[in-house]
């Protein structure tokens, strides 16, 4: 009695007929058509959603960077009124754990012109010690900053945005008018003051860029009537994931009547906004993954079809259905896999090299592609995490060999009687 070899599953030969189906010409029975065009399907799919994911990614941590790096952490204020005791107040605030720093600001609103010309604008003015603006780094680890910050005492800083619509730049001077001044029976006077521009910063967000201004915190003190008071305390934390968990400890250290307020009191609509839009593009570029598999099952069916007569032959040679069903599974997956590789490497070149690739985009478009003052920020942001890279291949290849599955079986169940009646 013969005795019956069972070959391994996904032998050399099998992977030689694949091999062979997936190159094969249409004048041979191939779909060579077919097959490139699932291929470059599921390539472009791959790409566009990770690099979607990694310009989102790149946009909540700009955006995350900018407002948390030029603003504070936490923010201590007396609602209705100024703070008096701030120095003792805040060396309680200091004594939290997770705190790093405590600023006593001035603020204010003022109308800035730039001396001499008829431009103006609307500022926010700051007044902060030298030494905690250094603290800032948005503000003085910018790459886009002109001047010296430690002239600070002897002038004013400016966003890049506000001494660019003022036409200013370092060694002009800049008027501030508030309304500040004496009372007279036409209401609160005017106080005008000039100031030389000593120091011009950018944070990276154009909003805040356009407006902000710093002024030493004790000139600000005199011009806006705040001697001896501050109008809030600016926490900074060692982590700032940590400001919902800090800023009621914060507030009770701050004393009685006083409140707290994280950066994510003023942002967390937006953040939400942001991860909803998430979820929502990943199930859309999702459906374009998918649909961009399902080519691979047109391609499989029509080479199942073209190839019914080998399907014949190889199962009367003795080849097991679980052999014609790895033959064409190889065909499939194969594609879906090279394709989902090449779209990986593109979507993570255009992350890496995306200031490049805008910067062409802008050249050819003739500029103006990219408008600050409506984005908010200066260029695209692009941050590639290992984790949605894993997470596009992972949907990518999960899809490509499940649907591909389904012809498979429909060639390794093909009845060779049949499949030979009429050959």
């Amino acid at each position: 009695m013969a005795t019956v070899k069972h070959t391994r599953p996904f032998a050399k030969f099998e992977w030689m007929i694949a091999w062979r189906y997936i190159r094969a010409k249409r004048a041979e029975g191939g779909v060579s058509v077919m097959t490139w065009i699932s291929l470059i399907g599921v390539t472009l799919a791959v790409f566009a959603l990770i690099a979607t994911l990694a310009v989102r990614s790149g946009f909540r941590a700009e955006f995350i960077d900018t407002i948390a790096g030029a603003n504070a952490h936490i923010s201590v204020v007396q609602p209705r009124e100024v703070i008096a005791e701030y120095e003792e107040m805040a060396d309680r605030i200091r004594a939290v754990e997770g705190v790093v720093s405590v600023s006593p600001l001035i603020r204010g609103q003022a109308m800035a012109a730039a001396s001499g010309s008829d431009r103006i604008g609307l500022a926010d003015i700051y007044g902060i010690r030298l030494e905690d603006l250094k603290a800032s780094d948005a503000i003085v680890q910018s790459e886009r900053t002109i001047g010296n910050i430690d002239d600070l005492p002897n002038g004013i800083a400016l966003g890049s945005a506000l001494a660019s619509n003022l036409g200013l730049t370092i060694g002009d001077r800049i008027e501030i008018t508030v309304r500040s001044g004496a009372q007279s029976p036409f209401g609160q006077a005017p106080r005008r003051n000039a100031y030389e521009v000593v120091y011009i910063f950018s944070t990276g967000r154009f909003q805040i860029d356009e407006v902000r201004a710093y002024l030493p915190f004790e000139t600000a003190q005199l011009i806006f009537n705040r001697d001896g008071v501050a109008d809030e305390l600016e926490v900074r934390l060692d982590d700032l994931n940590k400001s919902e968990e800090l800023k009621q400890p914060i507030a009770n250290a701050a004393g009685v009547g006083m409140w707290a307020y994280s950066w994510q009191d003023r942002v967390g609509r937006f953040l939400r906004a942001l991860t909803i839009e998430d979820n929502v593009m990943f199930i859309i570029l999702s459906i374009l993954v998918l649909v961009a598999s399902m080519n691979i099952i047109s391609g499989l069916i029509m080479l199942v079809k073209n190839k019914g007569r080998d399907v014949g032959i190889l199962r009367t040679m003795g080849l097991t259905e679980g052999s014609i069903l790895r033959v064409f599974f190889i065909c499939g997956a194969g594609i879906g896999t090279l394709g989902t590789a090449l779209g990986v490497i593109l979507g993570c070149l255009f992350a890496i090299y995306i200031d490049q690739i805008f910067s062409l985009v802008n050249y050819v478009a003739g500029g103006g592609v990219w408008d600050p003052s409506i984005r908010g920020i200066y260029n695209v942001p692009a941050e590639l995490h290992l984790s949605d890279v894993i997470k596009a291949m992972s949907l990518s290849l999960g899809l490509s060999w499940i649907i591909t599955i389904f012809p498979a079986r429909r060639a390794a169940r093909m009845n060779p009687v049949e499949a030979l009646r009429y050959e």
